[in-house]
């Protein structure tokens, strides 16, 4: 059995168009999202549009959320008071992606669930009690197994973080996609977990860059100058 996990894309289409020629090649039998498949990017529409048309189940992203009920944003924000210039810009952008989208498409992202299971494996958009919160590769190995040993299963996959890593904790694997776009660990390709056998490895795709960055530039989204930075960089930016 070969599981294919491809979580954060973004609205970035030419990076998930290389993604799915890379799917070709490594013929997964069942192929997952984790989730965040819209805001931040040149092609919120295509995207969902494209995952619905493939079929593929998945798990609902905080982006996602964010964009189906805009008050999670609110919420999450007031945690952060610092950081309230950071979420507006968040939110702007989030205005015109849930424009673009329309009430069908918010409402299908409304849909998602939180979790799916499949055999010994868990997937959950970033941790099993919030969309918003997800713990970091450094984490010790105690915060890892109290995180995602609720999910009662010998693996636990999530995205959310944009660092990809596979720990072993406590007899369970626990496993992060890394993600399609907006890559926070230095690589600036795409990323998705390749499960083979329950065996997991990390995949990562090289996409035409520049064509993306036009594609940002001409799309019309507030701040695009901001995750056009993020992604020629690798890594997170500030506004």
């Amino acid at each position: 059995m070969r599981i294919a996990i491809v979580s954060d894309i973004h609205g970035n289409r030419t990076a998930f168009e290389a993604v799915l020629l890379d799917l070709r090649q490594t013929s997964p039998d069942l192929i997952l999202h984790g989730g965040d498949l819209a805001d931040s990017g040149a092609s919120p529409v295509e995207i969902v549009d494209r995952i619905r048309h493939l079929g593929w189940q998945g798990v609902v992203g905080n982006t996602d959320e964010m964009l189906f009920r805009p008050e999670s944003l609110v919420e999450f924000a007031n945690q952060s008071p610092k950081l309230q210039p950071l979420f507006a810009v968040i939110e702007e952008m989030a205005v015109a992606t849930r424009e673009a989208l329309g009430k069908e498409r918010l409402a299908w992202l409304g849909g998602l669930p939180q979790t799916q299971f499949h055999g010994p494996m868990a997937l959950v958009h970033a941790s099993p009690g919030s969309l918003w919160r997800a713990p970091a590769p450094e984490v010790s190995d105690a915060e890892l197994e109290s995180v995602y040993s609720p999910l009662r299963q010998p693996i636990a996959i999530y995205g959310h973080i944009h660092r990809p890593h596979i720990r072993s904790v406590a007899g369970m694997t626990v496993a992060n996609t890394g993600s399609v776009s907006l890559s926070y660990d230095g690589d600036r390709r795409a990323a998705y977990l390749l499960l083979d056998d329950y065996k997991p490895e990390i995949r990562r795709v090289e996409y035409d860059l520049d064509r993306e960055l036009k594609a940002l530039a001409n799309c019309g989204l507030p701040h695009a100058d901001w995750i056009a930075k993020t992604l020629a960089s690798g890594h997170p930016q500030m506004p």
